[in-house]
This record gives structure tokens, sequence and C-alpha cells, in this order.
């Protein structure tokens, strides 16, 4: 099977029918993706570098958004069959929140606006604490689902939120702005070496998913631009 077709299976089996517009492509260094319009049909699909069974990470990008005022809007989406295994959302009042496989948990940070935002989520299951990092400044720590697991063998997107429960995609959740630099480890980085990825310095390859190497898939309106 086609790595393709095994991305269309995995939409199949968290209940949605979508065929993509172009093949696998890889490595981003230097590209901004721009998600242009409020759709229901734009999306990236990201192709991890290993399964991602999960009992800590830190999760990093770089974005911005003109969207303001009451609309959620997706950051991160990664569904099994069955569960939300890691969403990140702005909500409608602004608050950054998190979702693993059920409630959430908000955090009150700066605003994502149109101009970036180096943005950065760590969790770790042993303790369970969680913190958002903005511009390479951490927020409060809270706990949330100690001893949780995440679950592999799903499907990770950019620019939508895959929910059969909902229908499908939603274009009044989907995003519009810009996203660069997404990085993904396998365990929670230190202060350190949060502060220089922000920074732009040379920081370990992420596991899960590295900018320059990453596999991703495009459909709809969704362009790659140079980062001037």
């Amino acid at each position: 099977m086609s790595i393709s077709s095994e991305r269309i299976v995995a939409f199949l089996l968290v209940g949605l029918s979508l065929t993509f517009t172009s093949a696998t492509q890889a490595g981003l260094s230097n590209k901004i993706l721009v998600f242009p319009y409020e759709t229901d049909y734009s999306f990236v699909a990201l192709i991890p570098q290993k399964e991602m069974e999960l009992r800590a990470f830190t999760l990093c990008m770089r974005v911005a958004t003109e969207l303001q005022g009451e609309r959620q809007i997706i950051l991160f989406a990664y569904r099994t069959a069955d569960y939300d295994e890691l969403n990140v959302w702005r909500e409608k009042d602004g608050r950054i929140s998190f979702y693993m496989s059920g409630d959430g948990a908000f955090f009150h940070l700066p605003p994502i606006t149109t101009f970036r935002t180096s943005l950065c989520l760590t969790w770790e299951s042993q303790t369970g604490l969680a913190a958002f990092w903005v511009d390479g400044r951490r927020s409060t720590y809270q706990v949330y689902k100690p001893g949780h697991t995440i679950r592999p063998k799903g499907t990770v997107l950019l620019g939508q939120d895959p929910d059969k429960h909902l229908g499908g995609l939603e274009a009044l959740q989907s995003f519009v702005g810009e996203v660069t630099d997404l990085n993904m480890w396998d365990h929670v980085l230190s202060r350190s070496l949060i502060q220089a990825w922000h920074y732009g310095h040379k920081v370990p390859e992420g596991e899960i998913f590295d900018w320059a190497t990453i596999e991703y898939e495009l459909n709809g309106n969704v362009m790659v631009v140079d980062d001037d």
C-alpha cells in the first residue's frame, strides 16, 4: 500500500472520506504554510517519523493569524478512530487550550496576532505537568491527565479539526494564517532548549516532526511560500 493510500485509510477510520490533491512531499526548511481562506476542505496532513504512542512531548510552532473575535481556531489536531488524542485550540474567549481524549486544559496567554508567535506546549504523563511557552516564556504549570498515554495510529492535520461527531470538517473552526517551523519531540525539552528554538538556534531534531525533513500532503487552498 502506498503512503497516500495509507493516509486515506486513516481518514476513513476517523469517519471522514477525504482524498488528497498532492503527493507526499518532504522538507519545509525556510518555508511557510499559508492558509489564506476560511474553508471546510483545506488542510495539511503531517506524517510522523515514529508512532505517536506518547507519555511526554514538546510541540513547537511559529504561528500568525488575522482571525480575532469569538471564533475557535484549530492550531493542531491529532485524532485516532475514536478520540481527539491531541488537539490545540484558540478558544472563542481567546484562551489557548489543549485536549487529550476528553476535557481540556485552558491557559490565559498573550494573544496570537498577525505578528508571528513562537508557541510551544509541553506535557509529561508521570506528573501531568503541562505548560505553554510563548516566545520563550513559560506559563504557569497545570496538572493535566497524569498517567495518560496518547494512542498511536492516528492522523495529524493542520488547518482543520477532523471530528466524525461534528460531521467532518467545519469552516468556522478552520485555521486562517501562517504556520512554520513545527517540530515535535517525544520528551519535554528543557527551558534552555525551548528558548534556543525560539531564537532560531540549532536544537536537537524532533523525533516525531522535524520541519527540515517533515513529510506532508497538501489539500485545498494551502500555499507553501518562502520565509522571507
